[in-house]
């Protein structure tokens, strides 16, 4: 594809986690826009095979992938589903184990690719798509945030699309002046379900009450980082990686209604916001769409209802994530692969019932410190996919030694 000078035309879409919350949201853009998008490829990392299937069977995909079930299973699965659509004669190519999302990323007839996969186990996926020369609508913000310049050196020039709200919000906004005209970014933050309480008060915070977030429905992972504002803190990595802006020119509001999506502040005193109703398949349809729009992607605002949007300075005694993980990424190299790793253990020991709440940003600011204070060359800036595992192995390590759980890494694998 040329990115350089984008077409209309038909796109076929490679879909990573395609079970997953973005993935099955994805599928619904695609359906309803049958003369834009068709699907080629399914990937799914976690189990739920028969879901899988069923996406398969509706869409005619050329190929379906999965990292944990074995072929046999793919099979048993595609047969139950065709059976019960009626459909015979459906034979896709079957791709199973570890590299088969990958290989899928890579998938040579295909236009897009969209990473919707949680974790850092998609930076190898979105380093294939970037090789292979597809244009990457990114939902799997941590394979940018871990591979930083790997990730940025691998992409063409307009290759890679943010499908995450706020920096879709924020590409939309950037269309209304140059670089040089920027002065700050504003992401905007729900403030998930414990908005307005102190430190003290999230001492004894359940792992039910951090996933039920108040306006986004999302998988565990990405749920319990937005009650602790790591995901907030990623998306601020994430919009400097992106776009270019120090991250002293990056700015959090909490935006209870989130209906502002973000919004980008110009020298002239101008701010320019992204407004919808909260519905990621919006940004999706964009991502996979760029830099056209897809009419009909979700309802607009409601202009004929009263409403009031509220913004509120981001409380960092009882949250202070997005500090750490600014502090962090200034640190450069593979700081941040640490700060992510550190995560994944954190939030999985959280719903364990090893380590309260408050101590998963602890632990993991104690890990970041600890791996980069010189030892072990963590500093040095990655320049390979194996430099980036090697510092997310020994983070995760770290991190489950403090938390009490076994050596052994997670598997984060969803959708």
């Amino acid at each position: 594809m040329d990115f350089s000078a984008p077409s209309r035309k038909h796109r076929r879409v490679v879909i990573l986690g395609s079970t997953g919350s973005i993935g099955t949201q994805a599928l619904d853009v695609i359906a309803q826009a049958p003369d834009r998008f068709s699907v080629t490829a399914l990937a799914a990392g976690g189990g739920n095979l028969p879901l899988l299937a069923r996406q398969a069977v509706s869409t005619r995909a050329a190929a379906i992938g999965s990292a944990t079930g074995t072929e046999a299973d793919l099979e048993q699965a595609l047969a139950a589903a065709a059976d019960d659509a009626g459909i015979h004669g459906y034979a896709p190519t079957i791709l199973t184990g570890p590299d088969a999302v990958s290989r899928l990323a890579a998938w040579p007839d295909a236009d897009v690719v969209l990473n919707g996969i949680t974790g850092s186990i998609g930076l190898a996926p979105t380093l294939a798509a970037l090789s292979a020369g597809h244009l990457l609508a990114l939902a799997n913000k941590e394979s940018l945030i871990v591979g930083g310049e790997l990730v940025r050196k691998a992409a063409a020039p307009g290759q890679l699309v943010p499908v995450d709200s706020e920096h879709s919000a924020i590409a939309q906004a950037l269309r209304s002046g140059s670089a040089d005209e920027v002065d700050r970014l504003v992401l905007t933050a729900s403030g998930g379900p414990f908005r307005g309480m102190s430190r003290h008060e999230l001492v004894t915070v359940t792992p039910a009450q951090a996933l039920a977030h108040p306006t986004w429905a999302m998988g565990r992972v990405i749920t319990t980082n937005s009650a602790t504002m790591v995901n907030k803190a990623l998306e601020v990595i994430e919009a400097h990686l992106l776009f270019d802006i120090p991250l002293d020119r990056i700015d959090v509001v909490v935006h209870p209604q989130s209906v502002v999506h973000s919004m980008v502040q110009f020298l002239d005193g101008s701010t320019i916001a992204q407004a919808s109703p909260p519905d990621m398949r919006l940004p999706i349809a964009l991502g996979i769409g760029w830099p056209f729009r897809v009419p009909g992607s979700t309802a607009p605002c409601d202009w004929s209802t009263a409403s009031a949007w509220t913004f509120e300075p981001l409380d960092e005694i009882a949250f202070p994530a997005v500090r750490l993980a600014k502090a962090a990424a200034s640190k450069g190299g593979t700081a941040m692969a640490v700060f992510n790793a550190a995560n994944e253990e954190a939030v999985e020991a959280f719903h364990s019932g090893k380590i309260g709440f408050n101590d998963i940003v602890d632990i993991v600011a104690a890990v970041v410190e600890e791996l980069t204070a010189g030892q072990a060359g963590l500093q040095q800036a990655p320049t390979t996919l194996d430099a980036v595992l090697d510092a997310e192995q020994r983070a995760r390590a770290s991190a489950r030694l403090r938390c009490g759980l076994q050596e052994h890494p997670l598997d984060t694998y969803a959708g």
